[in-house]
């Protein structure tokens, strides 16, 4: 086990996140489509149809846009290795970037001309979904387990956290949190919780994760062993 970049918790061998901050990433991005679409409802006409007499102008001055939801859904460049963020990437452009310089570290395996196997670097990512906000989330989400093997791991975290963090901040949506009954089946702490929009279920301590079926296996069991255990008389 190594140490997470982020914190003081260890990581999986040869990753560099913790599972509380793997299991972060994976939320964001799960995330960053439904706050997309709830900014795409910001962006409303410029102004209704003049009232009177042909030419007479605008009866209503034009509804006020966010400029900071124009530049979010907006086209852009984004460089991963380049000054950090200054709040002003779009969305598109920051996760096709970050997908582009993960897709370039990860190693393709091809043939040449006269049938010599060479590995090297990918060439672009390509979202199997299209090069849009929900496709480039579904590209990065893929391929998380390789991306945790990176240096590059916790720049990604803080440029997806720093993301959603502006999101919420126009949007006001913050997924809720929901405790679990239940202990932690790996560290016992008492700090299960479910996300709203999440089919996993996350120790805050810990960071394991158990999908809804195993939750409740879990839970069941726990409730069979605290009724079969002797009362204290």
């Amino acid at each position: 086990m190594t140490a997470c970049t982020l914190c003081a918790r260890t990581a999986p061998d040869g990753e560099h996140l913790c599972l509380v901050h793997s299991g972060e990433l994976r939320d964001w991005l799960a995330e960053i489509p439904a706050q997309a679409r709830l900014l795409q409802e910001f962006i409303a006409p410029g102004a209704r149809a003049a009232e009177g007499r042909p030419g007479s102008g605008r009866a209503h001055s034009p509804a006020p846009v966010d400029l900071r939801v124009l530049t979010l859904l907006g086209p852009g460049r984004y460089d991963p290795a380049g000054p950090d963020d200054d709040g002003q990437a779009p969305i598109v452009a920051l996760l096709g970037a970050w997908a582009g310089h993960i897709a370039y570290q990860y190693p393709s395996a091809t043939r040449d001309r006269h049938g010599v196997q060479r590995t090297q670097p990918c060439e672009q990512a390509r979202p199997t979904e299209g090069e849009t906000i929900t496709g480039w989330c579904a590209w990065l989400t893929a391929y998380l387990p390789y991306a945790r093997t990176l240096p590059l791991a916790a720049d990604l975290h803080r440029a997806l956290g720093h993301l959603v963090h502006r999101l919420r901040g126009l949007t006001h949506v913050e997924p809720r949190r929901y405790p679990m009954a239940a202990p932690c089946p790996q560290c016992e702490a008492c700090a299960l919780l479910r996300t709203d929009g999440q089919n996993t279920i996350t120790c805050a301590v810990c960071g394991h994760q158990l999908d809804l079926t195993a939750y409740d296996e879990h839970q069941a069991a726990v409730l069979r062993a605290h009724q079969a255990a002797p009362t204290a008389v």
